[in-house]
């Protein structure tokens, strides 16, 4: 019997049953449909985090000399005790690794945790909850800060702690109305502040806005806020391949500024972004865990309802079993053809399944924040997982009809 024959009669076997088909099919859709739709959420939103939140905060072909490490998560009280201990970062900090890498392309300092929050006033309109951050001019290199108008913060405006700030696209399209921001006076914790420049819409990221802030030269900000407790010198470089020696050098640099001896522990911390997507990359490594149990359950159910129904089958089409023995069909010709109905069933889930979950994904995508990456793997394994259950779970079916005595199954009622 040739395969493109099995495979035609398999197919119509399925076409001729559509009811029975749907039913048996539901279980295998739901699993693999599950599976890709979940995978591609895990895989955008690891981009996500990647190209936009991680990069967001720290900048690209960029590292932080931090007081602190970066985490999501919460310290322990053991880490926290440890991390009050250490010396907090200052100018001399900057100026040490600035001497360090004298091809870096910007070194700032800026203020960090607690990022105090104020409300901005002009005239009769008041913008609550702003983040204020103090900079150094090269913050702004740091981050690719665009400008729409205005200029950046200069050198001479953080020597002189000139009251100026620099805003975000947020706060200049809702605090002054679509006016020209620019020159415009506003009053923060009671002090008077011109905007000299509006940064390019960075876009919100997980529904957060990264446009709502506001800049002001480091030394301005310490007069009303003082010191932070993490403040940051932060360090862009060329490219990706420079990030690690840069890195290696200013931990270098540091050592020796602060006088730490070969035995002693770093009393601070140089990291990327990746310890932002290292994280999530933690957190996502157990949805992985979950997500293979939960398929695995809902395909051994579909497994199983595959294999009643073509043993039902096997039963139903007993006497047209015999005929074929009859007219010379091989046991192997008949297990052939019971088992490509199987797996005819089960990659049909699959397809149907993919489909399913692409589609689930894409809605996601489209009505939450939370984006959705189909990735060529998880169709690939969907498609396999669907095959792999129509072979496991077809084969005792199908050998109980090739095993069929002619003459027994020719007497088989119709």
């Amino acid at each position: 019997m040739r395969f493109s024959d099995v495979i035609r009669l398999a197919l119509l076997q399925l076409r001729v049953n559509p009811l029975r088909t749907a039913f048996t099919l539901l279980g295998i859709v739901v699993s693999v449909g599950f599976l890709v739709a979940v995978v591609a959420i895990i895989q955008g939103m690891n981009a996500y985090v990647k190209e936009n939140i991680a990069d967001a905060l720290v900048g690209t072909n960029s590292f932080q000399v931090r007081r602190s490490p970066i985490s999501i998560g919460l310290f322990n009280d053991d880490q926290f005790r440890l991390i009050e201990r250490r010396p907090k970062i200052g100018e001399a900090d900057a100026e040490a690794v600035r001497a360090a890498l004298p091809d870096a392309v910007a070194i700032s300092l800026q203020s960090g945790w607690p990022t105090p929050q104020a409300d901005v006033v002009w005239r009769d309109r008041t913008l609550g909850s702003v983040q204020i951050f103090g900079v150094t001019s090269d913050y702004q290199v740091v981050q690719d800060y665009r400008f729409t108008s205005g200029r950046p913060l200069s050198d001479i405006d953080v020597r002189d702690r000139r009251n100026v700030i620099v805003v975000g696209a947020d706060i200049a399209t809702t605090l002054f109305d679509g006016a020209d921001a620019i020159d415009k006076d506003v009053r923060i914790m009671g002090q008077r502040f011109t905007v000299i420049g509006v940064v390019a819409r960075k876009g919100r990221v997980l529904g957060q806005s990264f446009d709502g802030f506001a800049l002001m030269p480091i030394t301005a900000f310490e007069g009303i806020y003082g010191r932070r407790q993490t403040t940051t010198v932060s360090v862009k470089v060329n490219t990706a391949a420079d990030v690690a020696p840069a890195m290696a050098r200013a931990e270098e640099a540091m050592r020796v500024a602060r006088g730490l001896r070969p035995s002693e522990a770093n009393n601070f911390t140089v990291s990327t972004a990746d310890a932002l997507v290292e994280f999530w990359n933690q957190l996502t490594a157990v949805l992985f865990a979950v997500v293979p149990a939960v398929v695995a359950i809902g395909v051994l159910v579909g497994g199983i309802v595959i294999m009643n129904i073509m043993l039902m089958a096997v039963t139903e089409r007993t006497h047209e079993i015999g005929l074929r023995k009859a007219m010379g069909a091989t046991s192997a010709d008949v297990r052939k053809q019971f088992l490509a109905e199987a797996v005819a069933l089960a990659t049909l889930g699959g397809i149907l399944g993919v489909l399913a979950g692409w589609g689930l994904a894409a809605t996601v995508a489209a009505v939450s924040p939370l984006p959705a990456r189909v990735t060529g793997w998880s169709v690939a394994l969907a498609l396999t997982l669907g095959a792999g259950i129509g072979v496991l779970f077809g084969v005792y079916p199908a050998s109980r009809a090739a095993r069929l005595d002619p003459i027994t199954a020719m007497r088989a009622e119709i």
